[in-house]
């Protein structure tokens, strides 16, 4: 195997690393949520309608959501190093194709390929952070940083859109990744290990094709029954296709000599159950940006830098709960009692936004569940991501850490769409309910509101479940590593 040229052990080093892969991490999530600040002031200069406005954020998590398990193994076949450094570079010239452009066409491609590059920088990140990262202590620091960046990166692209679109431009929503992405190269260049894998896997082209097809169509059809609604032919037919499509892989990975995802991987029941508690919180945490930024700014009327600040509580609240819950109880308690904590306290902080009104005040409405929210999924985010890569082979660990991202991308579109066609039915339906009246269309879409928190309250209970049935005990999770490390120590040099 290739030796690596950087001067110093990768032990002597692996805190610059988590630098080095926590702004590359940065960089992806920010993307999920800036550029929503700026799509107003982004429509007015091309003269796109409002029709084709959501595509400028379906193109991103499309490209990303389909290529995911693509990307994380590129990160398994070749040097990790240089397949993060060409994800970063690939990030920012598409970065700055989309602030530079003068038609809709040419933003919507660029978002494209920012999501193409994406799939293969996010899973070499967390891919690299598992291979440097095996001493337990250090490893829940590591995922504890890792996991307040995961969740609480959306929060911070709220407020870096708020205020770039309103003391800049909306392209620097996108420029502003040309100075990440310097960052993230640069830290790559000089201090991340190279070498390729001893045993490379090979490309699975079959499953590559089903894979990329399947969670393309799953992906497009959520998106698509946002605008369309779950009736549609189209969207029924995305979904049914892409399920499919999906059932079709699975059957294809059991019979192929190299596959893409290898079915030990999720058919573990410890990472299996950290896979679902992942994608169940993607679904929550999608809920909350999305209709309280509305709530904020469409009824409340803030302006969108004020919104982003106040998301400020939730931000901070994740990172806290994220890096105790790695570093202080996952080694005293193990992951299920911590996931199914976080999900409880996320299902209450939802359900104490239900009594939201339009008169409701944000000291007392809001900021108390954003505090609760923001420990809540700190606490299952970081020792969730931890569990689902725990003990997995180096030549899995990109598959493994690109199916964190998947999972991730796919609750969000699922929670995005669904909840907004729950909120919007129930909106319209008040609408037809009550008399109209100058405050009729903000009570209705506060009623639409209140009932997609019902929603996810509901999704995070569901979530506790599940941690407690399928989720390991401390016990079960000491093994893994255990027998992760002794694989390792065991390797030819």
């Amino acid at each position: 195997m290739a030796q690596s040229s950087a001067p110093a052990p990768v032990s002597d080093r692996r805190w610059v690393i988590l630098s080095v892969v926590a702004v590359a991490q940065l960089m992806v999530v920010l993307d999920t949520t800036v550029v929503n600040i700026a799509l107003p002031s982004a429509q007015r200069a091309l003269g796109f309608p409002d029709s084709d406005r959501q595509w400028v954020v379906t193109a991103y998590a499309l490209a990303f959501g389909s290529l995911l398990l693509v990307g994380g193994r590129l990160g398994d076949m070749y040097d990790r190093k240089r397949v993060f450094i060409a994800g970063s570079a690939g990030f920012a010239i598409s970065s700055a194709v989309g602030g530079a452009a003068v038609s809709f066409g040419m933003l919507v491609t660029a978002r494209a390929l920012q999501g193409a590059f994406a799939a293969v920088l996010a899973p070499a990140a967390l891919g690299t952070l598992v291979s440097t990262f095996t001493e337990q202590g250090e490893r829940g620091k590591a995922f504890g940083v890792f996991g307040a960046v995961a969740a609480g990166g959306g929060g911070v692209g709220l407020i870096l859109g708020g205020v770039l679109t309103q003391y800049l431009s909306w392209r620097w929503c996108l420029y502003v990744n040309l100075v990440l992405a310097a960052i993230a190269v640069a830290g790559a260049l000089l201090y991340l290990p190279g070498g390729r894998p001893g045993a490379r896997p090979r490309m699975d082209w079959p499953g590559t094709v089903l894979a990329s097809g399947g969670l393309f169509l799953l992906v497009f059809g959520f998106s698509r029954a946002e605008t369309a609604g779950w009736a549609s032919a189209l969207t029924i037919g995305s979904l049914v296709a892409g399920l499919l499509v999906l059932a079709a892989f699975a059957a294809a990975e059991q019979r192929a000599s190299s596959p893409l995802l290898p079915l030990r991987v999720i058919l573990d029941r410890t990472r299996g159950g950290a896979y679902v508690s992942v994608g169940l919180t993607g679904i929550a945490l999608s809920s909350v940006f999305l209709f309280l930024t509305y709530y904020l700014q469409v009824v409340k009327g803030d302006s969108p830098l004020t919104t982003g600040l106040l998301f400020l509580p939730l931000v901070a609240g994740i990172l806290v709960s994220s890096n105790v819950a790695s570093i202080v109880t996952l080694p005293r308690v193990g992951p299920r009692v911590l996931i199914a904590a976080g999900m409880l306290m996320g299902a209450a902080a939802m359900a104490y936004l239900t009594q939201l009104t339009v008169t409701s005040s944000y000291p007392r409405g809001v900021l108390p569940a954003l505090l609760v929210m923001g420990l809540g999924l700190g606490t299952v985010i970081a020792p969730a991501t931890n569990t689902a890569t725990a003990g997995v082979r180096r030549e899995d660990s990109g598959v493994a850490s690109a199916l964190v991202n998947t999972m991730q991308q796919v609750g969000g579109s699922i929670g995005v769409s669904a909840l907004s066609t729950i909120a919007l039915t129930a909106a319209d339906s008040y609408l037809v309910a009550h008399h109209a009246g100058p405050l009729a269309p903000a009570i209705a879409a506060t009623h639409g509101y209140t009932l997609a928190f019902t929603v996810s309250a509901g999704v995070l209970a569901l979530g506790a479940i599940v941690a407690v049935i399928l989720v390991p005990s401390q016990r079960r999770l000491t093994e893994l590593r255990n027998a992760a490390t002794a694989a390792i120590a065991a390797a030819p040099a």
